[in-house]
């Protein structure tokens, strides 16, 4: 079986279906890793909602939301937030790949696609990534892309519906570089 091409691009208000279908679907997958959500959130309104808001962060350089496409169809979605210029020059990364699509190198080429843009396109400095500290395959993607783990974080997010430690790591624009990947 060969590997699926893995490409991202910025969401669009006409994505609202495949997102909406691909949260639904990916419900009971996602809800250990993701905060509560209320009904809403796997509405069509709702999600276009979250779209338009997702747009004008975009705008306002605060954000990014992707779409995972994996030959060229919806496997998940990458976001880009916190976006701090100034002497930061930061950002923090989060992403799901759906069920079906875990294990094929789906999210770790997505997560290296939104690397090279990150420090090449809007010259970041860093990156952030936190994971449950038993996610061990969102550990292993972020390694794979470079990141080092820089501590844990106590109660760091309501995930699931109580505080949850998180594993931190971050990626350094030089460190990316020297690992060959974007030329920021």
């Amino acid at each position: 079986m060969s590997r699926p091409r893995v490409a991202i691009r910025p969401v669009r208000l006409e994505d609202v279906s495949a997102l909406t279908a691909l949260y639904v679907a990916q419900r009971d997958f996602l809800a250990p890793f993701e905060p509560e959500r209320d009904a809403t959130f796997f509405t069509r309104s709702g999600q276009a909602k979250l779209l338009e808001r997702a747009i004008t962060l975009r705008v306002a350089g605060f954000a990014e939301r992707f779409l995972i496409l994996a030959d060229d169809e919806p496997a998940g979605v990458l976001a880009v937030n916190n976006i701090v210029r100034g002497v930061s020059q930061s950002a923090t990364i989060g992403y799901f790949v759906a069920e079906e699509h875990n294990g094929n190198g789906i999210a770790t080429r997505a997560v290296g696609h939104v690397s090279d843009w990150a420090f090449a396109t809007v010259g970041l400095h860093r990156l952030e990534a936190g994971t449950l500290t038993a996610n061990t395959a969102s550990q292993r993607v972020l390694e794979r892309n470079g990141f080092t783990r820089i501590g844990v974080a106590q109660r760091y997010l309501r995930i699931a519906g109580a505080w949850q430690d998180h594993v931190l790591f971050q990626l350094l624009a030089e460190d990316h570089r020297r690992a060959g990947g974007a030329t920021a």
